[in-house]
């Protein structure tokens, strides 16, 4: 007859060989009706990473020097969320820019830009911070040359619509936009990066492409760089982006 003393404290998943696989929390095991307590613990520290990735400023002139150093000219903006409080509060607030920033970004028009590239901390900074320069740089390599450009605007508190207006304003034929995506509990550093044709105010989410968990342990920069360098070609080429613009970078393009 078994004592309970005899019992093992913690009682392992049968799924437990998968872990080495993925993230994901999966196969915790149990220690008698709860989680064994190193994985409370790692619960704990992986929601106070993600609160840390909302919360953390991005360092703006940390990231405008690495970009300057790397030849991208910046501009740096700011939606009309005076807070970070008021940009989880209000997000309509986070998705229009500041009076004297729009009338700055007006003077910068150049008719004939065909892209606008803004980088903003959406809702992880640690994001943007380390994963937006490489990104930028692969896609530099991936751009198809002679691509007229406008400067990177580096923006605060942001939204993925603030890329429209700045588009708008920058009379550019196209926006994109590198945000930090919303930290899950494995992933508090994702980068998103949204694409749209003949940007504007009051685009909708059908409107943009979006090539998403751009980071070493999910989507890799160079990777995500080609596909949003195809999706930047074919939006120029065929006059449209969103739902209307099908991902087949990894297939190879049917020929009339």
């Amino acid at each position: 007859m078994s004592r309970p003393e005899d019992k093992p404290p913690v009682a392992l998943d049968a799924w437990s060989a998968l872990r080495r696989h993925t993230p994901a929390r999966i196969a915790l095991g149990r220690a008698g009706t709860s989680l064994p307590t190193q994985e409370v613990l790692r619960f704990a520290a992986a929601h106070a990473q993600a609160r840390d990735a909302v919360h953390v400023p991005l360092d703006t002139a940390a990231l405008a020097h690495a970009l300057q150093a790397d030849g991208w000219p910046t501009e740096a903006v700011q939606s009309r969320a005076a807070t970070r409080d008021e940009y989880l509060r209000r997000p309509d607030r986070g998705r229009r820019l500041r009076e004297e920033d729009a009338a700055r970004l007006r003077t910068l028009a150049a008719p004939g830009c065909e892209l606008c590239i803004v980088v903003g901390d959406g809702l992880s900074a640690a994001a943007v911070q380390r994963h937006a320069p490489t990104v930028l740089q692969a896609l530099r390599r991936a751009l198809a040359e002679g691509l007229s450009l406008a400067p990177v605007i580096v923006a605060t508190q942001a939204r993925v619509a603030l890329a429209e207006e700045i588009g708008e304003l920058l009379q550019a034929r196209a926006a994109l936009i590198l945000l930090g995506e919303r930290p899950g509990l494995s992933s508090p550093d994702s980068l998103g990066a949204y694409l749209t044709y003949a940007p504007r105010v009051g685009r909708v989410d059908a409107e943009r492409n979006c090539v998403s968990n751009i980071r070493p342990e999910g989507l890799p920069p160079e990777a995500a760089a080609g596909r949003i360098a195809w999706l930047l070609q074919e939006a120029l080429r065929r006059r449209l982006s969103g739902v209307a613009l099908k991902d087949d970078s990894d297939t190879p393009l049917l020929r009339e």
